[in-house]
């Protein structure tokens, strides 16, 4: 078992490229290896005891491996996130050479975000190039109903892995071909914790949280919220039906992340997919925007020296 996230050992199945070894090995290094030296040793940074509760550090990891110094799983989740972040930085660069506008999607299970992902695509797919790379454990299922809607989507599934991670990402994106000034929609495995650890190289991530679970969940999975730009409230069409306290949720939402942008829509009914929307082409707007202050910044400065 993976000591970042839990996840145990399996392959990795990426639509045009085969299997991909994602095992864990349990010796005195718990390291466990991908192939193409996708390494993935994980750890985590402590165990705080409050009364009869007991928490797992603050870090990315929380779980418990025996026989394990806590200096050695410290360095062991270092080493496999920094390994992660390098692969990040190289989808970072791709995005940016092709002007391409990547979003990592995250939630638990059931929030809706395919069928609010399948909304999004065919209200934007006339405008600019859109393609998915889609997450899960298991099965095609999503990746179809992407598909349906006319667009490219690689299925990445990752056995009993709980997340995407940068090697995963850049593997898929082979198989996508031409996306230059496009949207790439990334639908990470249905999870509150793992992903929040894992860079994929995206813009921004989006938080995506149903009103059917509970308007606690910010505070119970604080590393997402924090980690994510926007928070998408979905399912506000079943609020007449649920006690659900929409004010509480974004306070305790704005509680783990004072920045994090909150906007309330419907997949099913179309309320706020216009605001959604708009968020998008603004977020895609202001990364050309400094792209482009940037370059400017370098012709400036090599201007200096003509």
């Amino acid at each position: 078992m993976c000591t970042v996230c839990g996840c145990s050992e399996g392959e990795v199945q990426i639509e045009g490229h085969g299997h991909h070894h994602h095992e864990h090995s349990h010796d005195h290094h718990h390291g466990h290896s991908h192939e193409h030296d996708h390494h993935h040793d994980h750890g985590h940074d402590g165990l705080v005891v409050d009364g009869d509760n007991h928490h797992y550090g603050h870090g990315a990891a929380r779980a418990h491996a025996p026989g394990l110094s806590q200096a050695r799983m410290v360095q062991i989740e270092q080493d496999i996130l920094g390994k992660n972040d390098q692969y990040a930085v190289a989808n970072r660069a791709r995005f940016a050479r092709d002007n391409l506008f990547a979003l990592n999607l995250v939630s638990s299970p059931g929030s809706g975000k395919t069928t609010l992902l399948t909304e999004t695509i065919e209200r934007l797919k006339g405008e600019r190039k859109v393609a998915v790379i889609e997450g899960d454990q298991q099965t095609a299922n999503d990746a179809d109903r992407i598909r349906a809607t006319g667009v490219p989507a690689i299925q990445v599934n990752t056995g009993k892995g709980c997340h995407l991670d940068a090697h995963m990402v850049g593997h898929a994106l082979e198989g996508l071909g031409d996306l230059a000034g496009g949207l790439l929609f990334i639908e990470n495995v249905g999870n509150l914790v793992c992903p929040a650890a894992f860079d994929l190289g995206e813009a921004h991530k989006v938080a995506i949280l149903s009103v059917t679970e509970g308007e606690d969940k910010p505070i119970k999975y604080p590393d997402m919220f924090h980690a994510a730009d926007l928070m998408l409230l979905n399912k506000t069409d079943l609020l007449p039906y649920l006690d659900f306290d929409v004010d509480a949720c974004i306070e305790y939402a704005r509680r783990v992340n004072p920045d994090i942008e909150v906007i309330q829509l419907s997949a099913r009914s179309g309320e706020g997919m216009e605001q959604w929307l708009a968020w998008i082409e603004q977020r895609r707007r202001a990364a050309i925007e400094q792209r482009i202050n940037a370059l400017q910044q370098q012709i400036d400065q090599l201007n200096q020296w003509l």
